[in-house]
């Protein structure tokens, strides 16, 4: 059963997570500044380059949960991805904790359906992108935002699981669309961020 809206703990926990999450960001900025790691990407590469192979491993995990549960914005880990493991082993990182995690999204869909998802995300927002599923292009729209980087395509994946797509189209979607959006955010972002940053 499904608690009432104004003391369901995971309704209040994904409406606070991205509040924790740009907090924790903050102080890791904060912290980086303080210890000279992000004073130059010299230095930023030199700290990634000593954790080791955990670091990518690390990243590529908690970048993969972002997807299912959005602490801090995928955004922020996309774009640093390029900047922390550099263009080409970033875009795989990127490439590979994304697709993971929307494989999860669509699974959790199919099992537990649509109170879960209006428990995790606005009812308005839900409500919104829930009336292009009975589109009769709903495949191929569902294609176009996942290519491009316009829609809420975390959502869109829950979103998936609840209608009648089968497994293998979503797999052919996700990883035959999902590399042209991280690349362009991605690296064309981080790339701008590296002409910005005083590095």
């Amino acid at each position: 059963m499904i608690a009432v809206a104004g003391h369901d703990p995971l309704r209040i926990a994904a409406r606070i997570a991205p509040f924790v999450g740009l907090l924790a960001c903050v102080a890791v900025v904060a912290w980086g500044l303080r210890t000279g790691v992000l004073q130059s990407q010299e230095n930023l590469r030199a700290f990634i380059e000593s954790l080791g192979w955990p670091g990518p491993i690390v990243y590529t995990i908690l970048s993969a949960a972002v997807v299912v549960f959005p602490i801090v914005p995928g955004g922020l880990l996309v774009i640093s991805a390029p900047v922390l493991f550099g263009g080409l082993w970033g875009t795989v990182l990127n490439y590979v904790a994304v697709c993971a995690g929307s494989f999860v999204n669509f699974w959790i869909a199919r099992r537990y359906g649509m109170p879960l998802i209006r428990r995790l995300f606005p009812e308005h927002i839900v409500d919104k992108w829930l009336s292009w599923t009975e589109h009769r292009n709903f495949a191929r729209g569902f294609a176009l935002a996942i290519a491009m980087p316009i829609a809420p395509d975390d959502l869109l994946c829950y979103i998936a699981g609840t209608t009648s797509m089968t497994w293998r189209r979503y797999a052919l979607i996700i990883l035959t669309c999902k590399p042209w959006a991280l690349i362009a955010y991605g690296l064309g972002v981080s790339a701008l961020l590296a002409k910005v940053l005083p590095w």
